[in-house]
């Protein structure tokens, strides 16, 4: 009997032991956020971070461990504030962290919100409470997605993409200040015989939708004809000129069609009109212009800091110009007559010699492998319209930018 009374005792003391030990077990702790890093800056301190790379890679890290599977593009987003825009994200989980990487580089100077929602879960199925942080990737304002940018600070060369100029294809240009400080140096132009050839040109511009943008400074002295900034292979690719009498510049752009290639201008004079005009005197195609007097536009073309940016929207088959983040003129090509070729333009095309597509800039042309043949366009000649000036920030894209996107990346750089 005293045996059965002990094991029953010890079942009793086994059982309390057990029901203590129950009770005593904690509820699981909800889900929250520790630190959010992107390398070595804090994105998650009480001030948002302004000089976060366009390449970050953030990891996030929280007290307790994290159900992967919730850990997803639903629950976790990014997008650029100053058009909402998303951003595709590579994201995976790891114990109590999550790694979270834009797909391609962000833009420079622009603000980024980063949003983890309820649907992010501890391995325990604890919900996080929604959060928001944000950050301003480094630099001045430019949109994401640009192929090449040329900064010349003290070199020619391409700092995103694959256009570096050899040396011996950059002649007579020096690195003097450009427009403010933030901006370092602009290639200088001595204009007769400073030129830079950049590779490949061709590849620069074949696309259908299109963006160039760059800063450019005539100057004057001793300097009666006009200016050559930069062309590939002249119309028969791409080209900006300055006119002489700093009464106007235009760009000439060859454009892919159905059957072929055709050159176009996106030519932009004093007092520029475009409506309520008689058929003999409208421009074919003209949907805005804005009207500049003789004044105002040697203002902005004569010995001045100047953003230049044109855009070819190929959905819409508009060509637009910008001056200083303000459009000035545009044209489509929904307007030309419908037994025009132009109207099945779909982007742009290099049509110039095959062996001849550097992209010059200095000049109409680079200096072999001449697509114009014509005394004037010869490089070996001094007295042709050689850039006299300084030229900096020439950046490509191969899509349309906003007029958004061109103000905001105007007031970021301008002088």
């Amino acid at each position: 009997m005293k045996e059965k009374h002990l094991f029953t005792s010890l079942l009793l003391v086994v059982a309390a032991f057990s029901l203590m030990l129950t009770s005593c077990k904690k509820d699981p702790e909800p889900l929250a956020l520790e630190s959010l890093m992107a390398g070595t800056i804090d994105l998650n301190g009480a001030t948002s971070p302004t000089n976060v790379p366009v390449n970050p890679t953030i990891v996030a890290t929280f007290n307790v461990d994290i159900d992967p599977a919730t850990a997803t593009t639903s629950v976790i987003t990014m997008v650029q504030d100053y058009d909402n825009a998303p951003i595709a994200l590579t994201i995976s989980a790891s114990g109590n962290t999550i790694t979270i990487t834009p797909e391609e580089n962000l833009g420079t100077g622009a603000l980024y919100k980063l949003s983890i929602g309820g649907g992010l879960k501890s391995v325990d199925a604890m919900a996080i409470t929604p959060l928001q942080r944000t950050f301003t990737t480094a630099g001045t304002f430019a949109p994401a997605g640009a192929i090449a940018h040329f900064t010349f600070e003290d070199n020619a060369n391409d700092i995103i993409g694959n256009w570096d100029p050899a040396a011996a294809d950059i002649i007579d240009i020096t690195y003097t200040a450009s427009r403010n400080a933030a901006a370092g140096k602009a290639a200088t132009f001595n204009g007769s015989t400073s030129l830079i050839e950049i590779p490949n040109g061709d590849q620069l511009m074949n696309t259908n939708s299109f963006t160039i943008a760059f800063w450019v400074k005539t100057n004057s002295t001793d300097k009666t004809n006009g200016h050559f900034v930069m062309g590939l292979a002249g119309w028969h690719g791409i080209q900006y000129e300055i006119f002489g009498g700093y009464d106007g510049s235009k760009f000439a752009i060859q454009y892919q069609h159905a059957t072929g290639t055709a050159a176009e201008d996106m030519w932009f004079p004093v007092e520029a009109k475009y409506n309520n005009l008689p058929p003999d005197q409208a421009w074919q195609g003209w949907t805005y212009a804005k009207s500049l007097s003789a004044a105002e536009m040697m203002a902005k073309l004569k010995d001045n800091w100047l953003n230049v940016v044109y855009t070819y929207n190929a959905p819409t088959k508009v060509g637009t110009l910008y001056f200083d983040g303000v459009k000035m003129k545009s044209f489509d090509f929904n307007l030309w007559p419908d037994d025009s070729a132009k109207r099945g333009v779909t982007g742009l095309k290099y049509a110039g010699n095959a062996q001849g597509n550097k992209w010059a800039l200095g000049f109409i042309q680079a200096r072999n492998n001449r697509t114009i043949s014509d005394d004037w366009a010869d490089y070996a000649n001094p007295d042709n319209n050689h850039f006299k000036g300084q030229l900096d920030d020439i950046r490509i894209w191969h899509k349309a930018l906003t007029e958004n996107e061109i103000t905001l990346m105007y007031n970021s750089e301008k002088p």
